[in-house]
């Protein structure tokens, strides 16, 4: 009599185990880096939040800034998934002034961590290695891309609407959390607001 051994698939093999690690300290290090920035962000701190130790960094990695360069993708993709459901849910032009509504909201502006890496992190590009900045700039210009898709009118007016739509969002949101004065974090978020309402 012949017993055949079912292999058990519930088991993570040994590939998926490590894409698992790896998924986890990148997206640890997304947080880290929106939270601390990119100096402030160190490899032995992130795997200690990740759960796992510093000696084992290398064999996900090539170097910190390899890392940081796939934080900084996830981190701007996370924005970019907040987008696209926005748009998901509200039709028309109102997709642009609910996403401006949920990006100065309160809660976006209390939430860096897990908030914009644009408005977190933009400061800090020109200092940042080439394949970080990258990773960056491929986020960002399909932010522009989604945005500009969901605007009426002439290609050339479309460029420029999405990149001052942005560029209001992202610069309002970063000076809003500088100040430490709220009456003047909230003006900066409502001259916005109302900016977009009157269009």
């Amino acid at each position: 009599m012949m017993i055949v051994m079912k292999k058990d698939t519930n088991k993570p093999n040994a590939s998926s185990r490590k894409e698992i690690t790896h998924t986890r300290i990148v997206e640890t290090a997304a947080r880290a880096i929106r939270r601390s920035g990119y100096d402030g962000t160190g490899v032995a701190d992130i795997m200690k939040e990740a759960g796992l130790t510093h000696g084992g960094f290398y064999a996900h990695f090539a170097s910190r800034d390899a890392m940081l360069a796939e934080a900084a993708d996830h981190a701007g993709e996370e924005t970019i998934a907040i987008a696209k459901r926005i748009f998901a849910e509200v039709p028309g032009d109102q997709g642009l002034q609910a996403l401006m509504q949920v990006y100065l909201s309160n809660e976006h502006m209390a939430n860096i961590e897990t908030g914009c890496s644009f408005a977190a992190l933009g400061s800090e590009m020109p200092r940042q290695a080439p394949e970080v900045r990258k990773a960056s700039t491929c986020r960002i210009k399909e932010m522009i891309a989604l945005i500009k898709s969901r605007l009426s009118g002439q290609q050339a007016n479309k460029d420029e609407k999405a990149l001052v739509m942005l560029s209001t969002m992202v610069g309002t949101l970063l000076l809003a959390r500088a100040v430490e004065d709220p009456e003047l974090s909230e003006t900066f978020r409502q001259a916005a607001l109302k900016h977009y309402d009157a269009k």
